[in-house]
């Protein structure tokens, strides 16, 4: 028997989908919408469509919430990296009755095929384009905060940075945000500490379904997607330096050790260095790790890592790469102050002289590898993060006003049920307890 392809090329569907809620899109201004030839939005259609096809969680509930129309009224900025998954959980709020903005989170990680999309055919505001200048960046945030949004979701905490700073007349209209990444949580977490905090925030980054798959297996990949994109340079054979040994650390040491490489991890945490030498990496301090290194990448949240006293021991030809959320984890001023001349020797990998004649090779200007060199995180495992982030969004709203300014873990059932719907896509089960063994389990007289 021949089976139909369910999505053949010759019938794709170039014709505009606009969610149940939003059968009359939002008028665009002319700076959110830039004129796009008809080829980039028609590219960016294919690839958001690619994406939903894969992302069978998401769109389980976005199919949820079209009938439900958990966010009726309610406008939501969203200041995140503009890529075709992304796309799917900005559309997915949309169709849940949202008026969305949609702003990055990053100068260089953003695909202007997907924006021309959004724009264009599927009527979503979104103004983001790779390569922004600092101001460009700016004005987009602000851009999303002039639509005086009830809540925002963050990646990297700019959005609510802006608000309790040079925008606090939004205050009265913001009811409460969602931050996925660990940098933007530390952030809030120092404001919330510094009682600067005046919302209640959600932590998606430590939720279960996000931080054990997308910082380990959705960094580990897309790092090296970045890499290879960039470099074209084999990793088997070569000593590689990962800085930092939390979840993303963890997921790119992994991913160079399956590539064949020696790696030695940087570390300022004991636990998490005693961690890394168990699962077979070497461990050092950056002084001494970088003197072998072919490849540096740095996931780590801090400044610095990679600084003036490491440059002098540096190997000739080393490659060095940040999976961090900002650039400042590679010092881009003691690059600039040590080199004698720059050049770019290729798409993203600027070269860096230095005075005794070795070159230090920069990949996406210290920015994020995996976005700014790559494709970001494999659709599947965005599937998952996506969905915390839409269920955690719908809990906000219906929770804010019971939630103290601060920063809220998501709850354990919005985890489990993004398990379970994993796990049903997958056609996977697991086992239940007996309601002996429930019993036991509730119990403290059993013994020997």
């Amino acid at each position: 028997m021949v089976v139909a392809d369910p999505h053949p090329l010759v019938a794709f569907d170039l014709g505009p989908r606009v969610p149940k809620a939003a059968k009359t899109a939002p008028k665009i201004s002319s700076r959110s919408a830039p004129a796009a030839d008809a080829a980039l939005v028609a590219e960016g259609v294919r690839r958001i469509a690619w994406a939903r096809d894969h992302m069978e969680v998401l769109s389980a509930i976005r199919s949820r919430f079209e009938d439900e129309q958990p966010f009726a009224g309610l406008r939501i900025g969203m200041a995140l990296h503009v890529e075709a998954k992304t796309a799917n959980l900005a559309l997915a709020l949309a169709a849940g009755g949202a008026d969305v903005r949609l702003a990055g989170c990053n100068p260089e990680s953003t695909d202007d095929r997907v924006v021309a999309a959004l724009n264009a055919h599927h009527g979503l505001a979104t103004q983001a384009k790779k390569g922004q200048s600092n101001a460009e960046y700016y004005a987009a945030l602000n851009w999303v905060l002039d639509h005086r949004p009830h809540f925002v979701i963050d990646d990297g905490g700019d959005l609510g940075f802006l608000i309790h700073t040079k925008r606090r007349d939004l205050l009265k209209d913001l009811k409460g945000g969602a931050e996925e990444t660990t940098t933007g949580v530390l952030r809030f977490k120092a404001m919330a500490k510094d009682g600067k905090l005046k919302v209640p925030i959600l932590n998606v980054n430590d939720a279960q379904m996000k931080h054990l798959f997308d910082n380990r297996y959705g960094t580990g990949q897309s790092t090296f997607d970045g890499l290879f994109h960039a470099t074209n340079l084999l990793i088997a054979g070569k000593n590689v330096v990962v800085a930092g040994y939390g979840w993303c650390g963890k997921g790119i040491a992994m991913r160079a050790k399956g590539l064949g490489a020696t790696v030695t991890v940087t570390e300022i945490d004991p636990v998490k260095a005693i961690e890394a030498r168990l699962d077979g990496h070497q461990v050092a301090p950056m002084l001494e790790a970088c003197k072998s290194a072919d490849f540096i990448v740095t996931a780590t949240g801090c400044l610095d890592v990679v600084a003036a006293p490491h440059l002098p021991h540096l190997k000739d030809g080393v490659v060095l790469a940040n999976a961090g959320h900002f650039n400042n984890e590679i010092s881009l001023p003691a690059l600039k102050k040590a080199a004698t001349a720059t050049a770019m020797v290729r798409e993203g990998v600027t070269e860096y002289l230095m005075r005794d004649g070795r070159r230090l090779h920069l990949v996406s200007d210290g920015r994020l590898v995996n976005l700014a060199s790559g494709q970001g995180h494999p659709v599947e495992i965005m599937d998952m993060s996506f969905a915390i982030q839409a269920l955690g969004m719908e809990h906000l709203v219906a929770n804010h006003e019971t939630l103290k300014p601060g920063v809220h873990e998501i709850p354990a059932a919005i985890d489990g049920e993004v398990a379970a719907l994993r796990l049903a896509t997958w056609g996977l089960r697991v086992d239940t307890l007996t309601k002996a063994q429930t019993a036991y389990l509730s119990t403290w007289e059993h013994g020997t």
